[in-house]
């Protein structure tokens, strides 16, 4: 299997694991030694300014950090769209940067000007071969990320809009015909 990395991968509507059920996961990375991602819509109760009490002196806002997965939930990942706010930051996807970089969360999480971003604290992870045995037993569909899909305003109906995007684009007959007289 090619390489997932700058895919979403989106749990199948069979998959009950409590951790993955109805998730999106943004693959950050994917080699022979395994993979990483983040689910990017799964929205926690924590606010963003009380997760970084203590580092930074963030104004009181509704956002939220957004549950990555279940490995290491202590861990915090900020993603973001601009890779002028951090030399560190690694490009995922067209226009999707991800870092854990403590400067750059004070820069953008203290920016005036509200850019499109996620928190996300743990992350999911995949040993060798795993991540290819689930996406064949039918687990995961797999599509390319996007950076509006990343940000998406409703993180709670991405789930829904992806899976369908992706078995239309693997119907091989239209769902509905323009001329039913034509059968």
């Amino acid at each position: 299997m090619t390489s997932l990395r700058g895919h979403f991968l989106v749990a199948g509507p069979h998959l009950r694991d409590r951790h993955f059920f109805k998730t999106v996961v943004l693959i950050l990375e994917h080699t022979p030694v395994g993979a990483m991602g983040l689910v990017v819509n799964r929205p926690s109760s924590l606010a963003i300014s009380n997760a970084l009490a203590g580092h930074f002196d963030v104004p009181e806002t509704e956002e939220t950090v957004f549950l990555g997965g279940p490995v290491e939930p202590a861990d915090l990942f900020l993603i973001h769209h601009n890779d002028a706010w951090d030399s560190e930051s690694v490009q995922v996807a067209a226009g999707v940067f991800v870092t854990t970089d403590p400067s750059a969360f004070e820069a953008i999480v203290m920016a005036e000007r509200v850019e499109p971003r996620r928190i996300v604290s743990g992350y999911a992870g995949w040993g060798p071969g795993q991540l290819e045995a689930e996406c064949e037993s039918g687990d995961w569909l797999v599509t390319d990320a996007a950076l509006p899909d990343v940000f998406a305003p409703d993180p709670y109906q991405l789930w829904d809009e992806l899976k369908d995007r992706v078995c239309e684009s693997h119907r091989l007959v239209a769902a509905e015909a323009p001329h039913p007289e034509w059968n």
